[in-house]
């Protein structure tokens, strides 16, 4: 079962700058994500999600490669790419993987303009170390899906560096 983890920090570069130790704490098998988004608030009010991975880019690069495969069974690779890429990209738009983006779009909306909301899912980790590693980053626990016990610890730690 995975666990939810949202994090405010007062700009984006430094929740990118923890959501970039995390992923060096998942190649050291300490942690185990699912999703990691940064959800920013414009000036305006606008929400923008910074997501890990383009499902766009990726379904694009997929659909070129079948377009192609198929364009030149039927002897028109060129043609079979760009459908390929076309459809592809249209259908990675389409995909929702790992945290779904308008419930992060309506969580987001309670931060400040100008701060940024550390989306994690996290689907294992050994937390001791995993929060000794992060805590002195600072932080405010907008939400979790951690039990109360975990999740005082996790607010108590971030605060920590904070005072």
């Amino acid at each position: 079962m995975s666990d939810l983890i949202v994090i405010v920090y007062p700009t984006e570069p430094k929740a990118e700058e923890v959501r970039n130790r995390l992923l060096e704490l998942q190649k050291e098998y300490l942690i185990t994500l699912g999703d990691a988004v940064i959800a920013t608030k414009t000036e305006a009010g606008k929400i923008k999600l910074n997501q890990m991975v383009s499902t766009t880019a990726a379904g694009a690069i997929s659909g070129s490669f079948w377009g192609l495969l198929i364009g030149v069974l039927f002897l028109n690779p060129l043609i079979g790419a760009a459908v390929g890429a076309a459809s592809g990209a249209v259908g990675g738009a389409l995909t929702d993987v790992g945290i779904d983006d308008n419930f992060m779009k309506d969580l987001a909306a309670n931060i400040q303009p100008g701060n940024a909301a550390l989306f994690v899912l996290v689907q294992s980790m050994t937390a001791d170390k995993v929060l000794k590693d992060i805590s002195h980053y600072g932080g405010v626990v907008l939400k979790t899906s951690l039990d109360e016990t975990k999740e005082q610890v996790l607010r108590d730690a971030l605060q920590k560096a904070t005072s």
